[in-house]
């Protein structure tokens, strides 16, 4: 074996040496062991749910603006549907292009984006109200079954 081969060896069992030290230091660092904390609490996987079901309500929720309530909304409006409303601007510059401003699809995604935020809005109103009601109604048996086990010591 050559000296040179011989010195490539070392080198690398070097090299090797000291990629295993700066792993060694980056998987005990402190930010690694809060990393793996984080990973271990769940949140990760309570994220993915959130973002798996957000997708999905997203999907339900808008089907719910476009099929049912902007039909109803463009009946009540007359019939208006902004996807139309354009201004073609011609090229100053002597060539045969126009720029084709479409600020009627603009106006028609903030009319469907306030339209989904007041959907979302009712739903999440009405969930509360429910779920408030249903506080209510188990802290009035909660009350109920207190007093009677008061008054059952007495």
């Amino acid at each position: 074996m050559d000296k040179a081969t011989k010195a490539e060896k070392e080198k690398k069992k070097a090299d090797a040496k000291q990629s295993a030290n700066i792993i060694k230091t980056l998987t005990n660092s402190s930010f690694a062991k809060e990393f793996g904390e984080f990973i271990d609490r769940g949140n990760v996987v309570d994220l993915a749910i959130g973002v798996a079901v957000g997708g999905a309500f997203t999907t339900i929720v808008k089907s719910l603006v476009d099929d049912i309530i902007m039909p109803i909304a463009s009946l009540l409006a007359g019939g208006a549907d902004f996807t139309s409303l354009a201004i073609d601007i011609p090229n100053i510059f002597g060539a045969d292009t126009t720029a084709h401003i479409a600020y009627g699809n603009f106006i028609q995604n903030v009319v469907n984006f306030l339209l989904i935020a007041l959907t979302v809005f009712i739903i999440v109103r009405t969930l509360n109200r429910l779920n408030t009601k249903k506080v209510v109604k188990f802290e009035a048996e909660v009350k109920k079954a207190v007093k009677e086990s008061s008054e059952k010591r007495n």
